[in-house]
């Protein structure tokens, strides 16, 4: 699984014009899931995204995280992180999980991020989408789950 975190000041999403969805402070979570991925992988995204240490402590650090801020995470399914482009100029996304597929490890991944205390809302599956984002520094990370099974430096 991918996901592009954003670190924001608030954020929504609208479809066909009328608004579904709106957090405050907190992520933006877009997420991508690839063919292979598993209930593993959705686990381990949801514990380092609820843990991850972006938000600036009183000394301006990233000392906080989105659970030590009570923040809010906006979780937004998006095939489109596992675009291929090496060939053509049409992006190819043979590597993403089939809708069967991907629906359930998103909720799975939702589901562990309410258990760890955080309110998070979503937007909706296989629809089209209009995402505001207030993109907070800008703080962009991303994280691909494929990491965990890569040794540390």
């Amino acid at each position: 699984m991918r996901a592009l975190i954003q670190r924001v000041s608030r954020a929504s999403v609208s479809i066909e014009g009328q608004p579904i969805t709106t957090i405050n402070q907190g992520l933006v979570v877009l997420l991508g899931v690839g063919d292979g991925d598993s209930d593993a992988d959705s686990h381990y995204l949801a514990e380092k995204i609820a843990n991850l240490r972006i938000f600036s402590d009183e000394a301006g650090k990233f000392n906080l995280s989105a659970l030590d801020i009570a923040g809010e995470l906006l979780v937004v399914s998006q095939f489109t992180l596992f675009a291929s482009t090496r060939k053509g100029r049409r992006p190819s996304f043979t590597d993403a999980a089939p809708p069967e597929k991907a629906e359930p490890l998103i909720d799975k991944f939702v589901h562990y991020l309410r258990n760890a205390g955080l309110q998070v809302k979503t937007g909706r599956f296989q629809q089209h989408m209009l995402v505001e984002i207030h993109n907070d520094g800008p703080v962009t990370i991303y994280i691909d789950s494929e990491e965990r099974h890569q040794p540390r430096h």
